[in-house]
């Protein structure tokens, strides 16, 4: 197994908060790809491996400064969504992915009452708590098929480990990422059997959410696609201020490019849906094309690291976790549909069954079905 399905967001889909400090992307969620994990029989997830370049870019500034960036951000994104709260009916309404995870735990955590309403502060912590369950979403589904928690636990530890300095320092913080350890030290000789790691396990947490329900979810696509369309009409009004018309000809020699490759994969879902007819057919041709590649690219990069593996059901697993650390609005918009991801179930169960079936037939000898796929 690999990265890939850490979130769904990490191949050229899965939202990355160290990737978003390294880049500095305006209003866009940026895409960081992991490093490729070699799976083993044993051991058939994967961790998310930050750069140092990304960390440090993550914890260079203080905190100071982080808190005052963060207002103007805040502000701007108010400004631009023509909204003046974060929230709406209690839930988030606002695009927060260009904020890095440093940001959203100063906002979340700060003390002067003066810098940010009730509803930003609630709102970062909504933020916060949707990008880990994101991030857990495909390891999870990749557990309940395979029964092999290990790589939950990795993506969970890889997850925590990949936060700013003040947050991995949070008592809480450190009290889940001991947790963690405890879980994975457990799972080092029983891997099919959830650990016993207390109270402040979050995986267990995570599991349990999401059992009942509960588990935070994506926002309403049709929010995400009122974003989306105030974010195109400002790189129209950019290039018109320029003098240039706009164009999806990225051979122009006269008008400005819009280039909409920056944009995630559910925004992108957003225009391919266009649910409230928002959008050009133009526009929806344009994300459509910038989804489909995504997708394929994050399929190619799943086969190729699959076939590293000694283990014979890698890119299954691959496919089963990329597909469910998707939204139901960015499966639909990529056509992928429930047979799909029941055929990468199938082949899971099928190439597993038929490894043991050839390893107890092989049984005494040393070269046995799963080892050919390592040479």
């Amino acid at each position: 197994m690999v990265a890939l399905t850490t979130a769904y967001s990490a191949t050229a889909y899965t939202n990355s908060t160290a990737a978003a400090a390294a880049s500095k992307t305006a209003s866009t969620t940026t895409a960081v790809t992991p490093a490729a994990a070699t799976a083993t029989d044993d051991t058939p997830a994967a961790t998310v491996e930050f750069s140092a370049a990304a960390k440090a870019a993550l914890e260079a500034k203080n905190l100071a400064t982080v808190l005052t960036e963060v207002r103007q951000k805040m502000t701007a994104l108010l400004t631009d969504a023509k909204r003046t709260t974060p929230l709406q009916g209690g839930k988030l309404a606002l695009d927060m992915s260009s904020l890095d995870a440093r940001e959203l735990y100063a906002m979340a955590n700060s003390t002067d009452k003066t810098a940010f309403t009730d509803d930003e502060k609630k709102a970062a912590g909504l933020e916060m708590q949707r990008r880990f369950d994101a991030a857990l979403a495909g390891p999870a589904a990749i557990t309940k098929v395979t029964g092999n928690y290990t790589g939950l636990y990795q993506a969970a530890a890889a997850y925590l480990d990949s936060l700013g300095p003040e947050e991995r320092a949070d008592p809480k913080t450190v009290a889940a990422r001991a947790a963690l350890t405890d879980g994975l030290k457990q799972l080092a000789t029983d891997p099919k059997t959830l650990p016993d790691a207390g109270d402040d396990d979050p995986v267990a947490l995570y599991l349990a959410l999401q059992e009942a329900g509960e588990a935070s979810g994506p926002r309403d696509i049709k929010d995400v696609a009122s974003d989306v369309r105030i974010a195109i009409d400002k790189k129209y009004d950019a290039a018109l201020a320029n003098g240039k018309v706009p164009t999806f000809n990225k051979n122009t020699k006269v008008g400005t490019f819009i280039d909409l490759s920056s944009f995630d994969s559910r925004s992108l879902s957003a225009i391919v849906l266009n649910q409230d007819d928002e959008f050009s057919d133009e526009e929806v041709t344009a994300a459509n094309a910038i989804l489909r590649s995504k997708g394929g690219a994050a399929l190619i990069a799943g086969y190729q690291n699959a076939a590293k593996s000694s283990d014979p059901t890698a890119f299954s697993q691959n496919v089963i976790g990329i597909y469910s650390s998707m939204s139901a609005e960015e499966r639909q918009a990529l056509g992928w549909s429930d047979q799909f991801y029941q055929a990468a179930v199938n082949s899971f169960a099928t190439t597993s069954k038929l490894t043991e079936m050839f390893g107890d037939a092989s049984s005494g000898n040393a070269t046995n079905f799963t080892s050919w796929f390592s040479k």
